[in-house]
């Protein structure tokens, strides 16, 4: 048998041809090879923080890494420290109490968080109620899983909440779990305590447990941030998600948690005790003493960094006459692409190639964002100026 026929007698799970490999995973190979050939491309595509963490954070890493026993295997629940501190963090920012011993569970960030938390609540044939637009990995973790992916969408009209009156008309036998992400990705849509009561509410007397993912609160956020458990009753039928990634500047660190009931954090800790073997020690007591980062560290970091560089995404926006809406938050800002243009990639493809700038077109976030873009504030205030002028100068080639 040769090699080539032994290759071809091989076939994969089924539950490979149910996704594609992700945007970025396949578009990062392209700019990669763009910039081996000198094309210098600025990236506003990813939500990947460009600062470091505070200098507190890096020496207690540094602290522990240096210790003879800290290198052994961690308890998958997580170091007793690293859970009182979350729970402080939810208390300070957000004012819920909650049980450290039972009611949080550490992460290697929210993606794990999603795919631990379908496991443990999800059989294959189930329903899964996910956004659109929405965060891809919603779809694509449910899909690989078995579930049965229902979108309900999300319109500008409605600043991008929850259509209640639709989802009601919905068919919601067989629905496990349903995916909400406020402060949202990809819109920027702000937070809203109306709309978290109606989802405690539709929870509730459906018998579903709602997830929200709430990394972004912090982000150019002025306000007290809000979180789903705020609500009463919340915690018993919801779970929230949240992240250091984009709010410590810590997103190759991989620290998340989840928040929830004890009963719905065990069976989550069910799945992942037998799938990994906890965060190492060192970076689990770093992710502490990051959680007491200062209101100033806060402030410059979450608020000032940020705003300072979305008034230049906001005159990108403008130039490449988009449409967006003001009021949004978080590290991103989504805007409505002209009617000139067939779609929003084809938009994003002539920014690449012309201006060697790349920017996320919104049909990867669903088909809600075909005629939208996504610029990342996770850029230098310089290199978002570049990409201005960039633009400016490429306008005609581009079609502006």
């Amino acid at each position: 048998m040769t090699e080539n026929s032994l290759y071809n007698d091989i076939v994969p799970a089924k539950r490979v041809t149910q996704v594609s490999e992700y945007y970025f995973s396949r578009k990062l190979k392209e700019v990669a090879q763009m910039n081996a050939e000198g094309k210098d491309i600025i990236s506003l595509a990813i939500g990947s923080p460009d600062m470091p963490p505070s200098e507190a954070t890096i020496q207690r890493l540094c602290q522990v890494a240096r210790q003879d026993n800290a290198h052994g295997y961690q308890p998958t629940m997580g170091i007793p420290e690293l859970r009182r501190a979350m729970a402080s963090f939810y208390k300070r920012w957000y004012g819920v109490d909650l049980d450290p011993d039972s009611e949080i569970q550490p992460l290697i960030g929210s993606k794990e968080g999603i795919l631990h938390i379908t496991l443990a609540l999800v059989n294959v044939g189930d329903k899964v109620l996910v956004p659109n637009p929405g965060y891809p990995t919603y779809t694509s973790l449910s899909r690989i899983l078995g579930a049965e992916v229902v979108h309900y969408d999300l319109d500008e009209n409605n600043r991008w909440q929850p259509r209640f009156d639709l989802l009601e008309q919905q068919d919601l036998s067989g629905v496990k779990l349903m995916w909400t992400n406020y402060p949202n990705m990809p819109t920027g849509a702000p937070a809203s305590m109306d709309t978290y009561r109606k989802l405690v509410d539709f929870a509730r007397r459906h018998h579903i447990v709602v997830v929200n993912d709430n990394p972004y609160s912090l982000i150019l956020n002025n306000h007290r941030p809000m979180s789903l458990l705020q609500v009463e009753g919340a915690m018993d039928c919801c779970m929230e998600l949240n992240s250091m990634s984009k709010s410590h500047n810590m997103p190759g660190w991989r620290v998340g948690m989840c928040a929830g009931n004890a009963q719905l954090i065990q069976w989550v800790l069910k799945i992942k005790s037998n799938i990994d073997s906890g965060t190492f020690r060192g970076l689990q007591l770093a992710a502490a003493e990051a959680y007491n980062n200062s209101d100033e560290w806060h402030t410059e970091a979450n608020v000032n960094t940020y705003s300072r560089r979305r008034m230049v995404a906001e005159d990108i926006m403008s130039i490449l006459g988009c449409s967006f809406d003001t009021q949004q938050v978080g590290m991103f800002l989504w805007g409505k692409i002209p009617a000139h243009y067939s779609d929003a990639e084809a938009l994003t493809e002539r920014l690449l190639h012309k201006a060697r700038v790349f920017i996320t077109p919104g049909f990867i976030f669903g088909s809600k964002g075909e005629r939208y873009i996504r610029i990342s504030l996770c850029a230098k205030e310089e290199k978002l100026l570049e990409a201005k002028e960039r633009i400016i100068q490429e306008k005609e080639q581009i079609q502006i």
